[in-house]
């Protein structure tokens, strides 16, 4: 198995899984993705029906990292041990459980990792993954500090922290990680900012996640800066991300068949909260592979240039050019990085060309056409072909940040269908967009949960203090909810630094980018 852009490759040239995990971004700005699909066991359903998660992990992953070092691949017993070490932080013996909370309502919990959010599940073995390949670098080189990389992301929350806690004092390993000042929760910039290791280094962004994002992608774009630094992604546009985020569907296929065994689950729809599309593109691969399916249900907030895609087939930004704050803030986001994965497969899949390779190389093309047109005329359009290959696994809706509260605060409350539980603002959203979508015909939904509600204390008490005064309310959070990590972290020492348009460059982005530059030119490898 290797690994194209989708944007093309320089000659066509396909990278190794290892250099894909490292590179993160492609040159040409692609993302990476695998060049195919690979094949399920035939009797995948019998063996893999009691694994464990590590387990679980290890068999769909070794469907897509060779076995050898030559290949650029993992021996089976070293991948083996990096998905043990990665899912020994967690504190569930399932990893991911999976919560009956009514009738056809289940609950993945993906928050019970280092964090208390679902970025854990991939970042805690990217790191692992990241360590990995730089240690047998070196051993092969004889040098121990010859292969070192520059780790750069963004977050608009909990991909941050998650980060922070998969590299932090890893060998070889600096990692700096931009967040929009003021637009993250309180718990996630105390989570991010209180790490002191000597590796880790919190930037603050006066700016919006979006902000952010290009600031990341203009540094990777810098051929130069880069090659310097030897920068190293972690946003969900690496490909190790999105493929450790494939294993929790079919956990939770497994998990719901045992609890359910009459169930048909063909008839399942997955509802996830939806940012920046990572997290429900590893369901569609888990579809494309042959997980059974009803489809995967967008849950959107306010900044919803998703749900209006899949309304019309015009992937456009809003006029204002103005992401909303809502309730919701790991999902305030303009554009949705991953996205351009799908639109590669709806070129590839919806072409006549006659041969795969040329297949191939017209996807890649029309991705080049269509992320110039968003860029240049703030929109693109899907032919109706595409749209409806779109439409086939996919459907979308849009939550306002009243309707959050009104999940959250309805979730919380006992009444005939569920049993009280509380539940963060992303994961409200996705319930509300469940709850619209089987109002007219009931099938069992499985809602990918994002965070702990003690990540979201204001958004979550100010929800359900209708129930009592406000007072009371933080009074039963800080008693019933707030995890013991979580005491006393706002109070915590923290170490930050603030990026702001400093007086070079012509565009507010060229001076974040400058600013950021200067701060990691200071603090990085020499």
């Amino acid at each position: 198995m290797k690994y194209l852009s989708t944007r093309g490759s320089d000659s066509d040239k396909l990278l190794t899984f290892e250099e894909a995990v490292l590179r993160g971004l492609a040159p040409n700005g692609g993302l990476y993705i695998p060049e195919c699909i690979p094949k399920l066991p035939d009797n995948w359903q019998e063996k893999w029906a009691d694994l464990s998660f590590p387990e679980l992990s290890f068999e769909l992953l070794s469907l897509f990292i060779p076995s050898t070092a030559e290949l650029g691949g993992i021996p089976p017993e070293d991948l083996r041990k990096l998905i043990e070490k990665s899912y020994s932080t967690f504190r569930s013996p399932d990893v991911t459980p999976l919560k009956k909370v009514s009738e056809y309502e289940y609950c993945l919990e993906l928050w019970h990792g280092p964090t208390f959010a679902f970025k854990d599940v991939a970042l805690q073995l990217l790191g692992n993954l990241f360590e990995y390949f730089l240690e047998r670098r070196n051993q092969e080189d004889g040098k121990k500090h010859a292969h070192h990389i520059t780790v750069v992301g963004a977050t608009s929350g909990d991909t941050g922290s998650a980060a922070i806690a998969g590299l932090r004092s890893k060998e070889n390993i600096e990692i700096f990680i931009l967040h929009p000042k003021g637009r993250v929760s309180p718990i996630q910039e105390a989570q991010m900012t209180t790490i002191l290791d000597k590796n880790v280094h919190n930037l603050a962004v006066d700016g919006t996640f979006d902000d952010c994002q290009d600031i990341v992608k203009a540094l990777f774009n810098d051929v130069q800066f880069n090659a310097q630094h030897h920068l190293a992604a972690i946003n969900s546009i690496n490909w190790a991300r999105i493929v450790s985020q494939i294993v929790y569907y079919f956990a939770a296929f497994f998990a719901l068949r045992k609890q359910q065994p009459s169930l048909d689950l063909s008839k399942v729809q997955y509802v996830v909260p939806t940012g920046n599309f990572g997290d429900i593109l590893a369901g569609y691969y888990a579809k494309r592979l042959g997980l059974p399916m009803r489809r995967l249900a967008v849950a959107t907030n306010e900044n919803d240039i998703l749900q209006r895609f899949w309304a019309s087939g015009r992937y456009e930004k809003e006029d204002a050019g103005e992401v909303h704050e809502t309730l919701s803030p790991a999902m305030d986001i303009m554009v949705s990085s991953n996205f351009e994965r799908l639109l590669w497969y709806l070129a590839h899949d919806s072409s006549d060309a006659p041969t795969e390779q040329e297949k191939v190389r017209e996807a890649g093309v029309q991705v080049v056409q269509w992320m110039e047109t968003l860029r240049s005329e703030g929109s693109m359009q899907v032919d109706q072909a595409q749209l409806e290959l779109a439409r086939r696994d996919f459907v979308a809706e849009r939550v306002s940040n009243s309707e959050t509260r009104a999940a959250i605060l309805r979730y919380y409350r006992k009444d005939q269908d569920h049993a009280s539980y509380l539940i963060d603002p992303h994961t409200a959203v996705a319930f509300e967009a469940a709850n619209r979508l089987s109002k007219d015909a009931k099938y069992p939904q499985v809602i990918l949960a994002t965070a702990h509600p003690a990540k979201f204390s204001e958004a979550v008490v100010s929800s359900i203090a209708s129930e009592s005064d406000e007072k009371s309310a933080q009074e039963f959070f800080n008693r019933e909810v707030l995890p013991k990590e979580m005491d006393g972290l706002l109070e915590k020492e923290r170490r930050v630094e603030f990026v702001d348009p400093a007086d070079s460059g012509a565009t507010k982005l060229e001076k974040l980018v400058n600013r950021t530059k200067d701060i990691i030119d200071q603090n990085s490898f020499p």
